[in-house]
């Protein structure tokens, strides 16, 4: 069993004051500075999501990027982000998986040494900056670099990629050498869920603490008024397992809403009977009135963490989701929601059948997602651990 530090939430974190911004004053240390730093801002995920929240939460810290794409990832405002010299590769920003060998050296190249903590948010590459000997570095893992460590499931998204897997690997084999070296940068590892802390610790060797991550609570909206549909709030790639929904909703002939789009939603949609209706990518307002209003949101993908079960948590709706990875953190079973044991239509049609059989609370639902995953819960907990990595 992985040596795992113990988890910091609601039950067990008591409030502490909020540090703020890149300037954190403590009786024992300096005034220190802040740098914040993300793998890539080129498209807007959930880990994006959490990246845009630590720094509204330090407003004044400094924010450094590899590459930067205002349109397509997080709006700044007036505050200015520091790329790396792959910003200057023409169409860099569109093609940023292809720059996969050259993201450590433009990592390893920004100068960081003004700054006393460095706070990265890294699913591949930020974890490996540079810092001085006397700083610290906390990374918000959301997973270990997934495309290295789980190639062909990575590229089984990517079919355009796959013929090109003998050279692919050979280069995979020496970029999993750097990776584990540079793994070793960080002062301490954040982990959204349990199940990256395992993999944090089995792969890079290093423990890591447990801080399950937050949603903006203010950006969804009530209600125990549901309307006689289903909903599914994915990007439609295969490893999401949308077609386990669409099988499952084509044997009921309950109404079901998939919001999102990608490679999979033509195959998805020659699938689909008349009771199923894709809306692709929809405003956040139509969003979260699709989540407040719907009997269920579905999750069938095998997720590190997960923020749309806590989403839909927070709008008062149950989730019925495959039972592994990051809702096994989230989700209390017959309380906030219902697993299905495998990723089959079967399966999830007797969850469906399940779930229709259970008198929800939907309050109850609600309370649960704010008191264990809102913006102040989260921050309450980094804080603190950020106390005490500077203070260490």
């Amino acid at each position: 069993m992985p040596f795992v530090l113990p988890v910091y939430n609601a039950l067990t974190v008591n409030y502490s004051s909020k540090i703020g911004s890149k300037t954190i004053a403590f009786t024992q240390r300096a005034v220190m500075k802040v740098a914040l730093v993300h793998d890539y801002l080129t498209q807007r995920g959930g880990a994006e999501r959490v990246f845009e929240l630590l720094c509204k939460h330090y407003p004044d810290a400094d924010i450094f990027t590899s590459l930067y794409d205002p349109q397509h990832s997080i709006d700044f405002g007036d505050r200015q982000v520091y790329t790396t010299y792959l910003q200057r590769i023409p169409s860099a920003a569109k093609h940023f998986k292809l720059l996969a060998p050259f993201y450590y050296s433009a990592f390893r190249a920004l100068d960081l040494s003004d700054y006393d903590l460095i706070i990265s948010s890294s699913t591949t590459f930020a974890k490996g900056v540079k810092k001085r000997p006397d700083a610290k570095h906390v990374c918000f893992c959301h997973n270990v670099t997934r495309f290295l460590w789980d190639t062909k499931t990575y590229l089984r998204e990517y079919s355009a990629y796959r013929r090109f897997y003998p050279l692919i690997e050979s280069l995979f084999q020496q970029m999993r050498k750097a990776d584990l070296a540079f793994s070793q940068e960080p002062s301490l590892y954040i982990a959204n869920s349990s199940v990256v802390a395992r993999r944090i610790q089995e792969i890079y060797k290093k423990p890591a603490l447990v801080v399950n991550y937050p949603i903006d609570s203010a950006q969804f909206t009530f209600s125990d008024q549901k309307e006689d549909f289903y909903l599914a709030s994915a990007r439609l790639l295969s490893y999401k397992r949308i077609d386990v929904i669409v099988e499952a909703f084509n044997w009921l002939g309950w109404k079901l809403v998939i919001t999102g789009d990608g490679p999979e939603r033509e195959n998805l949609q020659a699938r689909a009977l008349k009771n199923i209706q894709f809306l692709g990518h929809v405003s956040d307002v139509d969003r979260k009135h699709l989540l407040a209003k719907s009997r269920s949101v579905i999750v069938t993908a095998l997720e590190d963490y997960g923020l749309v079960p806590i989403e839909a948590n927070a709008s008062g709706t149950p989730v019925i989701a495959y039972g592994m990875g990051g809702v096994l953190d989230t989700q209390v079973p017959g309380k906030t929601g219902v697993f299905f044991k495998s990723q089959t239509p079967e399966s999830l049609h007797n969850a469906l059948l399940d779930a229709s059989e259970i008198p929800w609370d939907y309050r109850t639902i609600r309370h649960h997602a704010l008191s264990h995953f809102s913006e102040s819960v989260f921050f309450d907990s980094v804080d603190r651990v950020v106390k005490e990595v500077c203070l260490a």
